[in-house]
């Protein structure tokens, strides 16, 4: 059996028990960064061999685990951090798992993008997940406009070494629209910063050298700001009530 199995985005206080025992229970452990999942491991006294499987080794490592899997052995899969083929190789190893006819299940937890969308303050009726965009402007820029006209709240990843260079590219494709920017979820110093895209590109421009990965939500086309909306119902709730004293 291969497990998927979900950890920890930042406090390890996050990790389920059912994950906990999965990874007591399996022959192997495939991480995206062995020394990462080694400091989880060793904080719950689990001793397990890993395998190293991440995107420059997945050609390789992704045999040698479907081989295993197909001699009997239970794997489990981790990311650095959150839900395993969320912007990692574990797609690709479940790809594998379902042409070998391997059977294949999650252990649920945690996901930095549910927590920063529901963080954000935006529409959570329906939202779009797009990763990480690419490096260079112009094809990040060709990349944001695939959705400019989506009515969906949009949900980016991006390193701190380009987060401003994204943010000027989300501006001048979607316009100023109401965003939130989400950095070290669960932690200590957790922060989410709600605000236009000009006001956050702003921000960060004034931030200095920043660290961690990000979460940045913008809202989908047509979106105003949250304030913006109540402003206008405590508008309209005081024109009722004056409306309703002019008729009493």
């Amino acid at each position: 059996m291969l497990y998927l199995v979900a950890t920890p985005i930042g406090n390890l206080g996050d990790i389920t028990l059912r994950a906990l025992e999965t990874l007591r229970a399996v022959d192997y452990i495939a991480s995206e960064d062995t020394r990462t999942t080694g400091v989880l491991l060793k904080h719950f006294d689990i001793h397990k061999p890993q395998i190293a499987f991440h995107e420059h080794n997945e050609q390789r490592a992704g045999e040698r685990i479907i081989g295993l899997l197909q001699s009997g052995s239970s794997v489990a899969l981790v990311t650095d951090a959150g839900t395993p083929g969320i912007s990692d190789p574990g797609f690709s190893l479940m790809r594998r798992a379902i042409e070998a006819d391997i059977p294949a299940t999650m252990i649920p937890g945690p996901t930095g993008l549910i927590m920063a969308v529901v963080l954000s303050g935006l529409p959570l009726h329906s939202f779009t997940f797009r990763g990480f965009p690419p490096r260079k402007s112009g094809q990040r820029q060709r990349f944001l406009e695939v959705d400019r006209d989506s009515p969906h709240t949009l949900i980016f990843y991006e390193s701190p070494f380009r987060l401003a260079a994204f943010l000027e590219d989300a501006l001048a494709v979607y316009g100023d629209r109401p965003a939130a920017l989400a950095n070290d979820l669960t932690k200590l110093y957790e922060k989410v910063e709600r605000a236009p895209l000009s006001t956050l590109l702003s921000f960060v421009q004034q931030q200095g050298k920043l660290k961690g990965e990000f979460i940045v939500v913008i809202g989908g086309a047509g979106s105003v700001l949250p304030e913006a909306e109540m402003v206008e119902g405590e508008d309209v709730e005081d024109e009722d009530i004056e409306s309703q004293r002019r008729n009493s």
